[in-house]
């Protein structure tokens, strides 16, 4: 049973990626065709989260709904076709072992 409402969206917003988009390297199956996937929500977690600000792609400090509103708005402008197609590199630059979070130093 899943405790945390926070999770359980992120692993709805994953799952609904995973049957609706179509990729070549086999990570989302594409099998539901009759919802298209310009309506996809990026699963926002503490990885993909981290990435994105660093990127400047998302402002909000909490990775709640208004933090994947406004990441979605950003995402949707690079392609509405398809905004959820950045996921997987916000998500694997999150957890790769060389992405390192940047540091301001102050004088």
């Amino acid at each position: 049973m899943i405790k945390n409402y926070a999770t359980l969206i992120i692993r709805r917003n994953m799952f609904l990626r995973w049957m609706v988009r179509r990729d070549n390297a086999g990570v989302d199956f594409g099998i539901w065709k009759n919802i298209p996937p310009s309506i996809l929500s990026c699963p926002l977690d503490v990885h993909s989260g981290n990435v994105a600000r660093e990127l400047g792609l998302l402002c909000r400090k909490q990775n709640d709904a208004k933090a994947v509103r406004e990441l979605d708005g950003v995402l949707r402008s690079m392609d509405r076709n398809d905004p959820v197609k950045y996921d997987f590199a916000l998500f694997g630059l999150g957890v790769s072992e060389k992405h390192r979070p940047a540091t301001r130093e102050l004088y």
